[in-house]
């Protein structure tokens, strides 16, 4: 078995496991980019002890023969953890995140999202660069 054939995907506004990025459409060459990763877009992922998503990882795969790059790794620790799983804790941590980066050649962002009831989640927006 190979790690793509259990990766699911789907519509973000229908199903609340797939991460979405929301990133421009184009960038200058060099020129700074804010791309933004989240899991509850459309639908709210629950973010309790028992089921919540733990990370996002966001990849870039340029046009061409380079290989994948990983852009940024994201976890989220704090999922309103009590002893008591009746009373909500003090903190959550709902999965959104940002990263700025800087492009020199176009090419695709592929984000992943693990649910520790569900597994994993992909998605991915492609990135033109002038």
């Amino acid at each position: 078995m190979k790690i793509g054939e259990v990766i699911k995907d789907g519509d973000f506004k229908a199903e609340k496991h797939v991460p979405t990025i929301e990133a421009p459409e184009k960038v200058k060459a060099g020129e700074e980019a804010l791309v933004k990763v989240m899991v509850g877009q459309e639908i709210k992922h629950p973010n309790t002890p028992l089921h919540h998503i733990s990370w996002i990882q966001l990849y870039f795969k340029p046009e061409g023969a380079a290989p994948v790059v990983e852009v940024a790794r994201f976890n989220y620790s704090a999922h309103d953890d009590t002893m008591n799983l009746e009373t909500p804790g003090c903190v959550a941590a709902d999965p959104a995140s940002c990263v700025r980066v800087k492009l020199t050649k176009p090419g695709t962002f592929i984000a992943v999202s693990y649910c520790n009831i569900h597994g994993l989640w992909e998605s991915a927006k492609k990135i033109e660069v002038e």
